[in-house]
């Protein structure tokens, strides 16, 4: 466990080793067998290093605009390279440190609960808020060992349904 906490695989295994031996066979469900159909889930694409600092506790993701979904989304990390003075922000640097930060991939999952507006710094006290931004509230969040690559998009996308395969297979004891 102390591997995957890490990143790296467990038992030794490489990644295309673990990757292939969690594929999913083709028109099987996930290990958990009981997701529902539907309309029921979301992608949201963070660009990093934002999207590993929500893996380490950030809560809120802040956005330009308010989102009316609530429920279920997958963290997925944006293809864009980090900015290199963000890396350096002490807050990130605390929160990613031991991180890869992958990209291009689901890299977890989570509950959206709420959005709304700041409300200044009395109401709006996590360090992570930014001000004037609406507040996505996650709760929930559960990491991927391995990160399952993915073509993501703005705003929240609806994920395919292999996607979603691969990625409860890594989540058996998920219950949406």
């Amino acid at each position: 466990m102390d591997s995957v906490l890490r990143g790296q695989p467990p038992n030794g295994q490489s990644a295309p080793q673990l990757a292939t031996r969690l594929a999913p066979l083709p028109g099987t469900r996930p290990a958990a067998g009981a997701l529902p159909e539907g309309d029921w889930i979301r992608g949201i694409t963070i660009r990093q290093p934002w999207a590993a600092c929500i893996l380490a506790g950030k809560c809120p993701e802040n956005r330009p605009v308010h989102w009316l979904w609530r429920g279920w989304v997958l963290l997925h990390a944006g293809k864009a390279k980090p900015e290199p003075a963000v890396l350096r922000d002490p807050l990130v640097a605390t929160a990613i440190r031991g991180r890869e930060l992958h990209r291009g991939a689901v890299i977890g999952v989570a509950r959206l609960t709420g959005c709304h507006l700041d409300r200044g710094p009395v109401q709006c006290t996590s360090p992570w808020a930014e001000r004037g931004a609406h507040h996505l509230v996650l709760a929930d969040v559960q990491e991927l060992a391995l990160p399952v690559p993915a073509t993501g998009a703005l705003p929240a996308w609806k994920p395919a349904p292999d996607l979603l395969a691969q990625v409860f297979q890594q989540l058996p004891a998920f219950q949406p």
